[in-house]
């Protein structure tokens, strides 16, 4: 596989090469710079100012329509509110368990004032029972104690079974008409304190786990002391330090079981609303985890603590709108609906419309695609360009196709990170030299004009979908402007000579540089270890064809592809040297992640974690640090704009991480499915599974599915019993 990929991006390499040669004055496209735009079909934008030598203006985009569609705004109170109805319905064969005693009646499994979702807000009205959401995960389930780290699954798994579950919400900003302050969810409402230092919020009444067990304040108090606050857990969130302002943390407090308060040190940090959501304050049940905690239970450890639930202990326990209640290694997860769950409609049914989710499992992201395009499955977030964005344009355009597709803006990139930090991880003299030499702002730029960029995005998806990518905020980012931009385009012969300035030589005649003597590798060969995420297959594509590109500059590249899973340890290790990734929000909608921007705290970004020892910043860091900072307080849009695209110009320049291509996501989602919110993107504040609010999706009847493991509800060991219905 890997030499067919190869194979491939050199036959496109040469033809790009051989197009640049035809309308360059007969050069080859490594020593010019400009190839790229010709290869993209791009026009480069006039540089603002003085461009260091070797860079360029970034081409603009190629013009390209793909009917994307502008999302329908709406005030939050058009969209949900939380109120008492007179009267609930559930499905009828919920009736019948609890005729049976096997469940208390709906009204009483709800809490005092659910929160309810307008027919205002729908885009299609309210909902009929039944069917089944058919999906796909290529990311092993390792259990379910998500708020240490550990993932279900990812591809949809999270999102649709414990994102419901934070004391906010963003995925579904996209169609308000502000974004300063989230959606409501657990915590229905909040006021600031005079001096703006305080913020109040209000969590729901009465609202119950999956297991019949209360939630109140306790649950997010466990969540927060001993999940965040503590240092030995790890998370995919926001950490301890994502809280503290000049080493003064944030206070959170439980005033009584449905109120919280919390107290700053400034005056109304509402950036921090975005480490109150779903992917980064997603709550815990204390119930469950508490007894299990080292800090509770001196028979346990933290490793034990993590792996305390694993993927076949089950039913999951949820707030969320599905409970997983089936797991078969490597083949699916079933999860059936919550009969606690605390949304409604505003007639009164008690939500998710849809009774179940299944999830296959396969060893490849790509699956997912190739499952919805054959009718398998009923959503993909299309991702991987090489495998899955033709054939489904193909497909969704026959008369019997079971999807359509939905294009968004270019927020798809697929990038370089260099592990840059000093101390996580560094072992040895060695592991110390690959970090000295990743902080070269010299090696980083060799590295930057050693890869073709459009040659690349080319070889994955031949025309103007794909094209290349600088590195920091995404061209489709609403913030982004191209003259911004630092670009180092493909150019051999000055990779060459910056890996040469740095003192490396091809001292044996072998192909590949020498470390300099004196050095700890003392002459050794340069090879370097990258990793590929195998659950995201674009960035093993991506991974293999940088391995004759870099060769060809003279340093020889080991590839190694992990998990998902795998690459979080590392990241939390240090263990690591050079990792392809596809990009997270921080560079789409930077206001919603500023702890994610620059060394603000030590576990941020990724590629320069603080170790045991004080990290220490390079002066181009620290402006990066006071330019987010000074960004993520500033109210006035226009300024704000132009503090993220200084930003921006000292992370290119520096090249920080370093971009490879960039392109469109796809949603592509059953037709038969309804309340699909217009214009919702794959991925902007959060993933589609949260942005279009999957409890809201109903399929009318005549168009169901058969369900895997119907007229069924998660049945715990220590199940709520209730007297029979009369």
């Amino acid at each position: 596989m890997q030499r067919v990929r190869m194979l491939k991006y050199l036959l496109v390499a040469a033809a790009v090469t051989l197009l640049a040669a035809c309308s360059g004055g007969g050069q080859p496209a490594q020593q010019q710079p400009a190839a790229p735009a010709a290869a993209s079909g791009g026009q480069a934008a006039a540089p603002t100012g003085n461009l260091p030598e070797g860079a360029t203006a970034y081409p603009e985009p190629p013009k390209l329509e793909v009917g994307n569609v502008e999302p329908h705004r709406q005030s939050i109170d058009q969209i949900m509110v939380y109120k008492a109805l007179s009267e609930y319905h559930q499905p009828a064969w919920e009736d019948q368990l609890v005729q049976d005693g096997k469940l208390p009646p709906v009204q009483d499994r709800l809490p005092k004032e659910p929160q309810v979702l307008l027919a205002s807000g729908m885009a299609d009205g309210i909902g009929q029972y039944g069917d089944v959401w058919r999906d796909f995960s290529a990311c092993p389930t390792a259990g379910w104690n998500n708020g240490a780290g550990v993932t279900s699954g990812w591809f949809g798994i999270e999102a649709m079974s414990w994102w419901d579950q934070a004391l906010v919400q963003t995925g579904p900003l996209f169609r308000a008409d502000q974004d300063v302050e989230p959606m409501p969810q657990l915590a229905k409402s909040w006021e600031w304190s005079a001096d703006g230092k305080q913020l109040t919020m209000h969590l729901i009444e009465g609202a119950k786990w999956s297991d019949g067990e209360p939630f109140t304040s306790d649950d997010v108090m466990f969540t927060w002391n001993d999940l965040i606050l503590d240092p030995k857990v790890v998370r995919f969130g926001a950490k301890s330090s994502a809280w503290e302002w000049d080493g003064v943390q944030a206070k959170l407090e439980a005033l009584d079981d449905y109120t919280i308060r919390w107290t700053f040190p400034v005056a109304k940090p509402v950036e921090k609303f975005y480490l109150m959501d779903e992917s980064d304050f997603s709550i815990s049940p204390a119930h469950i985890l508490k007894p299990l905690h080292p800090k509770y239970n001196n028979q346990t450890d933290y490793e034990s603590f993590a792996n305390a639930l694993p993927p076949d202990d089950l039913p999951q326990v949820t707030m969320g709108p599905w409970a997983a209640v089936e797991y078969k290694t490597d083949e699916l997860v079933v999860m059936r609906r919550n009969p606690y769950y605390w949304k409604v409609d505003e007639k009164g049914n008690q939500l998710p419309y849809i009774d179940e989710a299944v999830f296959q499992k396969g060893p490849s992201g790509a699956g997912r695609g190739l499952c919805t395009i054959a009718g398998g499955c009923d959503h993909a977030n299309l991702e991987n360009p090489a495998s899955e964005f033709v054939v489904a344009m193909q497909a969704a355009q026959k008369s019997d196709a079971k999807f359509t597709i939905n294009w968004g803006p270019e927020l798809l990139a697929f990038g370089m990170q260099l592990n840059q930090s000093q101390s996580l991880g560094v072992g040895d003299d060695r592991e110390k030299a690959v970090r000295e030499l990743f902080r070269e702002d010299k090696f980083r730029q060799a590295v930057s004009h050693a890869i073709d960029r459009d040659g690349i995005a080319q070889s994955i998806m031949r025309g103007p979908f794909l094209r290349a990518w600088a590195g920091g905020l995404y061209p489709g980012a609403p913030e982004f402007d191209s003259s911004a931009v630092v670009y180092y385009p493909f150019n051999v012969d000055r990779a060459k000579a910056l890996l040469a300035e740095l003192g490396f030589k091809d001292t044996d005649g072998d192909g590949i540089l020498n470390w300099p003597a004196g050095n700890a590798w003392n002459g050794e060969d340069l090879v370097l270890t990258l990793n590929t995420v195998q659950d995201a297959q674009e960035t093993v594509n991506t991974g293999e064809s940088l391995v004759p590109l870099l060769a060809q500059v003279g340093i020889k590249i080991n590839l190694r592809p992990i998990t998902n899973q795998v690459l979080n340890d590392n990241y939390a290790s240090g263990d690591w040297e050079m990792v392809i990734f596809r990009g997270g929000q921080e560079f789409a909608l930077p206001f919603t992640r500023c702890t994610d921007l620059a060394p603000v705290t030590k576990e941020a970004p990724n590629w320069n974690r603080e170790g045991d020892q004080p990290r220490v910043l390079r002066d181009w860091e620290q402006q990066l640090v006071d330019l987010s900072q000074k960004y993520c307080v500033e109210k006035d849009l226009k300024v704000r704009k132009d503090l993220i695209n200084q930003y921006n110009h000292i992370f290119t320049e520096h090249n920080y991480n370093i971009g490879i291509f960039v392109g469109r996501y796809g949603l592509a989602l059953a037709k038969r499915f309804k309340n699909v919110p217009v214009g919702t993107p794959v991925f902007l504040y959060d993933w589609v599974e949260n942005g279009i609010m999957s409890e809201q999706v109903w399929t009318p009847a005549d168009q169901q599915l058969p369900e895997v493991l119907p007229n069924t509800i998660p049945e715990y060991k220590k199940a709520v019993t209730v007297a029979p219905s009369n």
